[in-house]
């Protein structure tokens, strides 16, 4: 079950994070990934730990922001089976302290990022017999979080997208669902709390595990395996879905 052999499957920002682990497995489960990054080398890493395993994958460069960059680099890939949206970046900082710049960057990766790969693949699966498209999105679009204001902004567009694709789409026989992660333990998790709080990492990283109701942070391949299964035959009937992975925060968290 759950297998994607022989289908091309691309992913976005697949160089770290849950963008590495959702390429890694799908690589695993058979799928031919082309992981598109920023950080050219993060991808490349992504890429030689998929083909130790004997399995081939193939690393870009791409802002995802820019449209014409995306569509020339979609059009060099062929076939789309399977798009994940999963390039983003975070802000922290409300709406009155959040600058015209952030905002405007916040925008560019995540929401207009993410309409460009749309834009471009899109028309490609409508050639085929049907597609899968994973946006990723975060309980920022079901709840509101403390200094979270361009970043929720940016979330609560993926799922408003992913309903709008879902719905235009769905006679073509593409699927388009949403994932939307609570706090993930990844390199930038890492990242933020030692440059935030030095010396008291130990102890920012267990508040920020115990802010969920499960009182840990989720691993990227918990995120993988919910994408695996998204973009799996098996879920054929599911489409214009979100689904939360968050250890009971948004229900819970009273």
């Amino acid at each position: 079950m759950f297998k994607l052999t022989n289908k091309t499957a691309i992913v976005t920002g697949g160089g770290s994070g849950i963008g590495r682990a959702i390429s890694v497995l799908f690589a695993q489960s058979g799928a031919n990934v082309h992981i598109l990054d920023f950080d050219i080398s993060a991808a490349t890493k992504t890429v030689e730990e998929i083909e130790s395993n004997g399995v081939k994958a193939s690393a870009h460069f791409c802002d995802v922001s820019k449209q014409e960059q995306v569509k020339s680099l979609i059009n060099t890939i062929g076939t789309i089976d399977i798009l994940v949206n999963n390039a983003g970046i975070s802000h922290i900082g409300r709406v009155d302290n959040t600058s015209e710049e952030d905002f405007d960057r916040v925008y560019e990766v995540n929401v207009k990022g993410a309409y460009n790969m749309l834009q471009a693949c899109i028309p490609v699966m409508q050639k085929q017999k049907g597609a899968s498209i994973i946006n990723m999105a975060s309980i920022a679009a079901h709840v509101g979080l403390t200094d979270r204001f361009a970043y929720s902004m940016s979330k609560g567009a993926i799922f408003a997208m992913t309903l709008s694709v879902a719905r235009d789409y769905i006679d073509s026989n593409i699927r388009c669902n949403s994932i939307s992660p609570a706090r993930v333990h990844t390199p930038f998790v890492d990242g933020f709390i030692a440059k935030s709080y030095p010396g008291q990492e130990a102890e920012m990283f267990k508040k920020l595990s115990d802010s969920q109701p499960i009182k840990r942070m989720a691993q990227p391949e918990e995120i993988a395996a919910l994408a695996l299964y998204l973009a799996s035959d098996e879920a054929g009937f599911i489409t214009g879905t979100d689904y939360p992975i968050d250890g009971g925060f948004i229900k819970l968290n009273n």
